[in-house]
């Protein structure tokens, strides 16, 4: 039992990695147009192309997910078949990230053309570099003679 529930817990954090991907994206790409500051981070935005690198050169490695293999594993463990689960949670979650009749040639190539889309936002909206020093004190305005107006 403690198997499967483990093996629940793989998926759900394989599907948290992937929402990150994906939904990190849509916001970067929203942000852009709307001016949000806080998509521009560089912890963020490298945290997201790491993220993606990894996937794409499992991809064109042809080398196994980690997170899906680790999952496999504890289902075995568990007695279970690698696409079911004893819990709801489990197989929602499990459904969510894997899809039937889908060729893995198609997979590889979405996940590098992810990968590219995410270098070309880090090109076209670049993150801002963090501040180093400190800030200038603000400048005083001038002052004006007694009863004269300021003009800009």
């Amino acid at each position: 039992m403690w198997y499967g529930l483990c093996a629940d817990l793989v998926v759900g954090i394989h599907l948290a990695y992937v929402a990150y991907v994906i939904f990190g994206q849509l916001l970067i790409i929203a942000g852009a147009a709307l001016k949000w500051q806080w998509v521009r981070n560089p912890w963020f935005r490298y945290t997201h192309l790491l993220a993606i690198a990894i996937v794409a050169v499992e991809a064109i490695k042809g080398w196994p997910c980690p997170l899906t293999v680790w999952e496999g594993q504890l289902r075995e463990l568990a007695g279970q078949t690698f696409n079911g689960s004893e819990s709801f949670m489990g197989k929602l979650l499990h459904d969510l990230l894997f899809f039937d009749n889908v060729p893995q040639l198609a997979l590889d190539v979405g996940y590098v053309a992810t990968m590219v889309l995410v270098l070309q936002g880090l090109i076209m909206y670049p993150p801002r570099w963090f501040r180093t020093g400190t800030r200038s004190e603000a400048v005083a305005p001038a002052e004006y003679p007694a009863g004269a107006v300021a003009t800009a």
